[in-house]
């Protein structure tokens, strides 16, 4: 079966390149010169990555000096958590505040910095609907805290947090705030100075853009520790050679975001509340996880509960008719384990066993959300089955 044949509703794991990203890549991968070189070749591609970290920055409320490009979102988050831990620490602060349904990228980091570096963890509530808890967040900043670092938007619920109000409280109490935004970044309205925040992650591929290319804002007088030593590109904070390729296209596929935007993120709940209901419709019993009302949640990301129902085998039933979803719960060492996400959530192991996310973008249609509902009464069915066999 070919890839176009198929129905993707997995854009929140990675989204189709756009064809002017494509293009923009193409054009630059035959160039010669590194952008480090101080001769032509190498100015005319430092030329390529300036033009292409302005365009970035503008895209987000951003300076261009404070975009510094790293290989994606998993490094922005060590570099913001482990540089600004390193940083802040020097000034005797201890206290790392984040939230526990965090991407992976930022709990790990967080958690080793507790093991490593004598870091003091606290993790903030959230609600049934997958929102940070106001009260805690008072509660949890004090005067020892480092760093602060809540997601702009939850990759598994869709849930948006109150970033404003963490940056805010992290400043009046002298911590640096931080948030992973890599869902939010082209899908809904993102601004890095008009947030206050200190540090923020995204990356191209979930925009439209390449793999292996993202970016931290840093703002301009922040003090990063680096967590990676070489040729001091990118502030000193992150050396390696600039791939001026992914930078052009980065840049091109930002533009294509932020240019169909409000478009496009009308399209695309609407397109979400015919999944929902076609689903309610072909599986009336199936659950909704995360906040109801659409300006509490990312436009594309629908998680959908199946009572009773392993969500890894209803996964597979639909992966053989074609459609490409996922479970919220991690594959670690081939045991697949409950969606922290929906535990922090207040669900249960067996609840958080059943949940599937479908995800919407650029290239989802109404005929992917008919395909969805055609083939899931018999995966649901089989897959129920199957376990109450098992």
């Amino acid at each position: 079966m070919g890839f176009m044949s198929r129905t993707y509703l997995d854009h929140a794991a990675t989204t189709p390149m756009v064809p002017e990203a494509v293009e923009a890549m193409t054009r630059e991968l035959t160039r010669i010169g590194n952008a480090s070189s101080l001769h032509a070749s190498g100015r005319s591609a430092r030329r390529v990555v300036e033009e292409s970290r302005e365009a970035i920055a503008a895209h987000v409320g951003a300076k261009p000096a404070e975009v510094i490009f790293t290989s994606g979102g998993t490094e922005s988050d060590n570099l913001a958590i482990k540089g600004a831990f390193w940083a802040g620490s020097e000034s005797g602060r201890r206290g790392v505040v984040t939230s526990p349904i965090e991407h992976h990228a930022v709990l790990d980091s967080v958690a080793w910095l507790g093991r490593s570096a004598n870091a003091e963890v606290s993790y903030l509530l959230v609600d049934s609907d997958g929102r940070t808890d106001r009260s805690t967040l008072t509660n949890s900043i004090t005067s020892d805290t480092a760093l602060v670092s809540v997601m702009w938007a939850n990759n598994e619920v869709g849930a948006l947090q109150p970033v404003g109000q963490i940056a805010e409280l992290a400043a009046v109490h002298g911590a640096i705030s931080h948030s992973d935004a890599v869902q939010a970044v082209g899908h809904i309205d993102v601004d890095f100075a008009a947030s206050g925040l200190d540090l923020l992650s995204f990356t191209a591929h979930k925009l439209g853009g390449p793999y292996g290319i993202g970016a931290l804002l840093a703002r301009r007088e922040l003090r990063l520790a680096p967590i990676t030593h070489g040729g001091g590109q990118e502030r000193d904070v992150r050396s390696g050679t600039l791939d001026v390729a992914a930078a052009a296209g980065f840049a091109a596929a930002l533009e294509v975001a932020i240019r169909d935007r409000v478009a496009e993120e009308r399209r695309i709940r609407q397109l979400r509340r015919e999944l929902v209901s076609s689903v309610h419709a072909a599986v009336p019993w199936a659950v909704l996880y995360g906040p109801i009302a659409e300006v509490d949640r990312l436009p594309g990301i629908a998680n959908i509960g199946f009572p009773g129902c392993p969500a890894d085998a209803i996964l597979m039933l639909l992966d053989a008719a074609g459609i490409d979803c996922s479970t919220g719960a991690a594959c670690s060492a081939g045991v697949s384990q409950p969606s922290h996400v929906l535990l922090a959530m207040g669900c249960s192991e067996a609840e958080a066993r059943s949940a599937l996310r479908f995800s919407l973008g650029h290239s989802s249609t109404m005929a992917d959300v008919r395909a969805l509902a055609a083939a899931l009464p018999e995966a649901v069915s089989r897959a129920k089955a199957a376990a109450a066999f098992a």
